[in-house]
């Protein structure tokens, strides 16, 4: 396969030349609809679903104890009074972005390999975005009056509190939730539709034809849905960069050590182009050859976005220098205090961790045989995961940790429920997102086949 052993790598195609608009249709609709030797349910994936519903299982538990036992299961308590449930949550929701950087930032840039990843990315986002969801409730204490937060008066005349962080994160998460959901779905009404049409069995026919809400693809619904599609774009590629500023001004709006910064916003939107990269490649490299998407996701989309997860990293440590340089020459004292159990307290393991793993390793990307050894790379990306969820933890417990008053200092220790918890997450991640690749089509094949025909 060219440019799999990195020769000429920048003269692959983005689709194999001998792909047609009709071989395309005919390799995503069999995956989809379990049709003829693609449509097989392969090994793989009942494994990986096993697999990602034993991490449901735990998180279902671990829910269901802190329902009945409350917050004190956990480890939070003073000072460290914001642990697992808030750094989930803006891990997940930095996550969520990659999908909507591919899908509506390079839609408007017109950048011509998005074609063949969008649908795959919104896909990471939707699951994404749901993980985080559910932390900014669970953090509540009384999650069942988590419609406290909504705008509208209890009954003693009380309004929400919308200088609460909580507040900002409610609508944030919101608006783009659904945005995202309305967003991937608009873009798969024409898949749903050659799906209904190509379906043999009855049910399929029924549950495509639904989702397809009535579309059949005359001159007059494509004038319409065009223009609308590009509109939405236009939408969510601002909102993908104000809900990650919305969480950076959670932490900046605080008077908290470390956090009161106006760098915070920007250096959020960073980290979340970094995670959400980094997932998508993770997600791409065993993709490939498990679903046969070789022709259509070729070796230069994994340079591309091999490129584009360094220039993240870059970003990152830019804001990681700029850090630095705000603490030792500003003014306050206690900034600095709290810098220093950062590089050398009890938790300057993470700290150093998440330089390594963030800025350290991804610079192996500047040699493109790195960028063209995929199980590298899928490590590079793990690593940046992990590195930014290091990130949250010392960005959250070590600023708490230390705050300006010396007898409030205390630390933090998560407990199994925590953890239960993450891996509750993860494993919603992994089952929400195996069943889409499983029914959903994971290429845009409208938006290809325009591609295709269009193509000298």
């Amino acid at each position: 396969m060219k440019g799999e052993a990195g020769a000429g790598m920048e003269d692959d195609p983005f689709i194999f030349p001998n792909e047609t608009p009709h071989s395309l249709t005919e390799h995503i609709c069999a995956t989809t609809l379990h049709e003829g030797e693609a449509g097989w349910t392969p090994l793989w994936w009942w494994l990986g679903l096993g697999f990602a519903l034993s991490l449901l299982g735990m998180g279902v538990i671990s829910v269901a104890w802190l329902f009945y036992a409350g917050l004190g299961i956990w480890g939070i308590d003073w000072p460290v009074a914001w642990g697992f449930d808030i750094l989930n949550y803006v891990w997940w929701i930095a996550i969520a972005s990659g999908g909507t950087f591919i899908s509506a930032l390079f839609f408007l840039l017109r950048a011509p390999w998005r074609t063949s990843l969008n649908r795959l990315a919104e896909s990471l986002t939707l699951c994404a975005a749901l993980c985080a969801a559910i932390f900014p409730i669970l953090h509540l204490g009384r999650p069942r009056f988590f419609y406290w937060l909504f705008p509208y008066p209890n009954t003693m005349g009380l309004w929400a509190q919308f200088r609460s962080p909580l507040v900002w994160d409610f609508f944030a998460i919101l608006a783009y939730v659904l945005c995202s959901i309305v967003f991937w779905y608009f873009g798969l009404l024409p898949d749903l539709a050659t799906l209904r049409d190509r379906a043999q069995k009855r049910w399929q026919r029924v549950f495509y034809g639904v989702l397809a809400l009535g579309f059949r693809g005359s001159g007059q619904q494509w004038r319409h849905y065009q223009p609308v599609y590009g509109v939405m774009a236009a939408l969510m590629a601002p909102l993908v960069v104000s809900v990650h500023s919305i969480v950076g001004m959670d932490f900046a709006g605080g008077a908290t050590p470390g956090w009161h910064s106006t760098q915070f916003p920007p250096f959020f939107v960073f980290g979340a182009a970094l995670s959400g990269f980094a997932i998508v490649l993770m997600a791409v490299i065993p993709l490939r050859p498990a679903m046969g998407l070789q022709p259509y996701i070729t070796s230069r989309h994994i340079n591309i976005l091999g490129c584009l997860l360094l220039t993240s990293s870059l970003c990152v440590a830019y804001a990681y220098v700029m850090d630095v340089f705000s603490t030792y020459y500003g003014p306050d004292s206690a900034d600095r205090v709290m810098f220093a159990f950062r590089l050398h307290g009890l938790y300057a393991p993470i700290y150093w961790g998440t330089i390594v793993l963030n800025i350290v390793f991804p610079q192996l990307l500047w040699w493109r045989t790195v960028r063209l050894n995929q199980p590298v790379i899928w490590l590079i990306c793990l690593g940046v995961l992990i590195g930014m969820w290091l990130e949250r933890f010392q960005i959250i417990v070590s600023s708490l940790a230390r705050t300006q008053l010396l007898s409030a200092w205390g630390q933090y220790t998560p407990t199994v429920w925590e953890w239960s918890l993450l891996a509750g997450s993860i494993g919603l991640f992994l089952t929400t997102f195996l069943l889409l690749v499983r029914f959903m089509p994971m290429l845009a094949m409208a938006e290809m086949r325009t591609m295709l025909g269009n193509r000298p």
